[in-house]
């Protein structure tokens, strides 16, 4: 994932400005590596599981963190340095999220001490309250969990892409845009923002490519959460879903765009780099629901996640925020419409085969059944809302720190 976030980066900044990028994409891996090694895998699962077993091993949940174990890895078994190392992957991927929307600004100095910290201190506080047995939004007890059904984010659409994707916006509006992007010198606002295109189609394709890829072991990965007996039985059908949200994100949006182009300059004209953020946009909306959606929810999942894609990129070029590879409307709006999807279209079977429970199911399945119970909806807008409020505080009150 890490190369394919590298090679999206380098191919959206101009020529310049590579080694800066892709310096920063290294400092991703190696910073949260360090951060996470330290304090953020204690955070984030210390106390949370039997080393010896994938069952759960809690008492209560709780809002922080319930146990010292695990800080430099201390007490780790062999049997669980896999599963650090698994989580580690999901860590570098938030974190370097943030790299693209950043590219040609940031001293790395300071690149560097964000990477820690998100590693260190606030990212597994999110992974806690939502993949942690002991977390209060978690849905992988087996009781006690919120309203009777817990939040579901399989494989991080909230965990790992709102968080990275509220982080990038939140830094770039620290940082204000690239000279000459929406101000002139003396600072007077452009009548027409100034595009500053990658130097290179080719890498992006190429890191689009790798990042599907590796979606597939994000996805289908996230299965050892689980301790169902049929779980790895459902490994194709995670596959399939994430395949088939990533084709229709692609596919709408370039239609969408290709439409809308015709109308307003007369030429059809048809835009890769819009195509290629569409079918990331149906990689992260999926990545939520993928092991508890029928296919075909999978693709009404890809449409509306490339829709989304479309209004909030232009939306972002009206508000002057300046994000070099569109991470935000990629990684923070479709990681909030994959979490809400789920609430939506959560088949009924499928929760009950992985999670063991089904009184709550996704909203359109109550409505069918005469129902309106939208209690797991509800769940995955509080997690959401925790997300966001959480990250937020995080990053006001470092700043209130070091002014």
């Amino acid at each position: 994932m890490q190369a394919g976030f590298a090679m999206i980066a380098a191919g959206c900044v101009r020529t310049n400005n590579i080694q800066n990028t892709l310096l920063k994409n290294l400092l991703d891996a190696c910073g949260a590596a360090l951060g996470f090694y330290t304090v953020g895998y204690a955070f984030a699962w210390g106390g949370s599981t039997d080393r010896n077993t994938t069952q759960n091993n809690y008492s209560s949940h709780s809002f922080m963190f319930d146990s010292t174990e695990s800080f430099f890895m201390m007490g780790l078994d062999f049997a669980e340095l896999s599963f650090w190392l698994f989580q580690l992957a999901f860590c570098s991927a938030s974190a370097t999220i943030v790299a693209g929307t950043l590219a040609e600004r940031c001293q790395m100095g300071a690149y560097l001490g964000y990477s820690l910290m998100l590693a260190g201190f606030v990212y597994p506080v999110i992974v806690h309250q939502i993949w942690s047995p002991s977390g209060f939004l978690t849905a992988q007890r087996e009781t006690d969990v919120l309203w009777g059904v817990g939040m579901v984010d399989f494989a991080g659409s909230t965990v790992v892409h709102l968080t990275g994707g509220m982080t990038a916006l939140i830094a770039t509006k620290i940082l204000g845009p690239r000279a000459g992007r929406f101000y002139d010198l003396r600072g007077r606002v452009l009548d027409t923002p100034k595009d500053f295109p990658g130097h290179s189609l080719a890498l992006q394709m190429l890191g689009v490519f790798i990042l599907w890829f590796g979606w597939y072991g994000f996805n289908t990965g996230s299965i050892i959460r689980l301790t169902n007996d049929l779980r790895y039985t459902y490994v194709s059908k995670i596959a399939i879903n994430t395949t088939l949200a990533a084709a229709s994100g692609t596919v709408t949006t370039l239609f969408i765009h290709t439409v809308v182009q015709e109308r307003l300059t007369g030429e059809v004209t048809y835009n890769l780099q819009y195509a290629m953020n569409g079918c990331l946009s149906g990689l992260v909306a999926i990545t939520a629901g993928c092991s508890v959606i029928e296919s075909w929810a999978s693709i009404i999942i890809g449409i509306v996640a490339g829709g989304l894609y479309l209004v909030f990129s232009r939306q972002l070029v009206k508000c002057r925020i300046d994000d070099a590879v569109d991470a935000i409307p990629v990684h923070m709006i479709n990681g909030i419409w994959g979490t809400f999807s789920v609430g939506l279209f959560a088949s009924p079977n499928l929760l009950e085969i992985l999670y063991g429970r089904s009184d709550h199911v996704g909203w359109f399945y109550s409505l069918s059944k005469g129902s309106a119970d939208a209690t797991l909806l509800a769940c995955q807008v509080v997690g959401i809302i925790f997300t966001a409020g959480k990250l937020f505080n995080h990053y006001f009150t470092c700043s209130l720190t070091f002014v």
